[in-house]
């Protein structure tokens, strides 16, 4: 427990953090499996119009902090290359 004002607010700010975070992390997560989904469906424009909804929401994670940008760059070139290699 924090023993003084600014910990115990810090405290806080980690707590609300964490939970914008999670939220964050789980709507990419959603975005994600929807292209993954897309690209296993064999529909090429269908899957690059879900992967480049998908990188948007994860760059947008990457420049919030809930991801980092390397991870974000790394999750977003898959989709892609997944994406153009359907026939």
């Amino acid at each position: 427990m924090a023993n003084h004002r600014n910990a115990e607010k810090a405290a806080r700010q980690a707590e609300k953090r964490t939970i914008i975070n999670r939220d964050r992390v789980s709507r990419i997560r959603t975005f994600i499996r929807k292209a993954e989904e897309a690209i296993a469906a064999g529909s090429k424009d269908s899957a690059l119009e879900a992967v480049r909804v998908a990188e948007g929401e994860i760059m947008r994670g990457a420049s919030k902090g809930a991801l980092k940008a390397n991870t974000a760059s790394r999750k977003v070139s898959r989709l892609t290359k997944r994406a153009k290699a359907i026939a």
